[in-house]
């Protein structure tokens, strides 16, 4: 049953907007495909999903502690959000670092434990969840439940695009991975990525 308290439209559009920009996934995902095949390409996406799920899943389980502390302990993770988020704010403008780790794993040959380890690891996506999931629900606490549907529906649309990418590699390269176009995209999602900052912030010393 749907709960009527819980936006999971908005939610789903949010995350799709931001699941369409370009990034280190659709750069590596693109790149190896053309270059090593689809069977590549599908294999780095199951890794990718896998290591999805199971920043979601642990992403939940922290949200569902910190998001009932409303103490100092709910503050300082809201400061260190913001600091975290800032820092990709930056990363992003520059558009370095995560590409180049994408790169340097795929020619591993090892593409499902590449993209499995690099999206557990991925603070943007942790970050993502914990921050929109709230926005989206009545209250702004998310239980479990709905924090695991949240993911769950983070994941499926993520790995749906990554799908259509690699099995529209050659079309979608050039449209979607021209060099001055990704910039602006990316630079404009750390000018949003530095507002959710200072949303953190604004919320730590309310």
């Amino acid at each position: 049953m749907i709960d009527p308290s819980t936006d999971w439209a908005g939610f789903a559009v949010a995350v799709l907007i931001v699941e369409l920009t370009p990034g280190p996934n659709m750069a590596w995902l693109a790149t190896l495909t053309i270059s090593e095949g689809r069977r590549a390409g599908l294999g780095a996406v199951a890794g990718i999903t896998v290591g999805l799920a199971a920043n979601a899943v642990l992403s939940v389980l922290a949200a569902s502690l910190v998001l009932q502390t409303d103490g100092p302990l709910g503050r300082a993770v809201s400061v260190a959000a913001a600091a975290m988020m800032t820092w990709l704010a930056w990363d992003a403008w520059r558009g370095a670092g995560e590409t180049t780790q994408f790169e340097r794993a795929g020619r591993s040959g090892r593409h499902a434990f590449a993209g499995f380890i690099l999206n557990l690891l991925n603070p943007k996506a942790a970050l993502f969840l914990v921050a929109v999931m709230p926005q989206f629900v009545a209250g702004g606490q998310p239980t479990i439940t709905q924090g695991l549907m949240f993911g769950a529906t983070s994941v499926t649309i993520a790995t749906v695009i990554h799908l259509a990418l690699v099995l529209g590699a050659e079309a979608a390269r050039g449209s979607l991975l021209v060099e001055a176009r990704a910039r602006i995209v990316r630079r404009v999602l750390a000018i949003a990525m530095l507002g959710v900052a200072v949303w953190f912030l604004a919320k730590a010393f309310a």
